[in-house]
């Protein structure tokens, strides 16, 4: 049996972990086994970029974490080593850096375990699917450009009647 000091100190590290589940929209367990400083350096520095926080995790205090927060179907994947990316910001982040993290390295020494998003455990190939989605930024200017596409439709055309009819463009106002 531990001493209490080390038991409090466990129970807090799976309490941190248990908030970081809760908080996240999203995360992915890997296997990251094959991998050397540098490149877990290249990844590390990826993953800040796109505000994603990573890290080796226990298996053990992973089990208890996962247990509370209702994501005991991942716990089958605990073995050998793990780590975890989460994200509070862009859910589809840390599944699309991992993923292209993954594919460069291959699968025997850099691989996906399992995701979950939005409290729901997702299947490798769900994991892939949002992997290939942009980024929540880009999604944002592609619904932005939809919108000003018949905007700047309109100017054009009605910029053409103008010069068809011979007549120019008026100058803005100067205050």
């Amino acid at each position: 049996m531990p001493n209490a000091k080390v038991l409090s100190e466990k129970q807090a590290i799976v309490a941190e972990l248990v908030e970081r589940l809760k908080a996240s929209g999203s995360g992915v367990f890997v296997d990251y086994k094959g991998i050397n400083v540098a490149q877990d350096t290249a990844l590390r520095g990826e993953l800040r970029k796109n505000e994603v926080d990573y890290t080796v995790i226990k298996n053990t205090y992973c089990r208890r974490a996962i247990a509370e927060v209702g994501l005991s179907e991942i716990e089958p994947i605990l073995k050998g080593t793990t780590s975890l990316a989460t994200s509070t910001g862009d859910p589809i982040a840390p599944f699309r850096v991992i993923s292209e993290f993954a594919k460069k390295m291959g699968a025997d020494k850099f691989n996906i375990k399992a995701g979950y998003m939005d409290g729901k455990v997702l299947s490798l190939s769900e994991i892939s699917e949002i992997s290939a989605l942009p980024s929540k930024d880009a999604l944002y200017a592609k619904v932005l450009g939809t919108m000003l596409a018949p905007i700047s439709s309109l100017a054009v055309v009605l910029g053409q009647i103008l010069e068809q009819k011979g007549g120019v463009a008026a100058e803005p106002a100067a205050e």
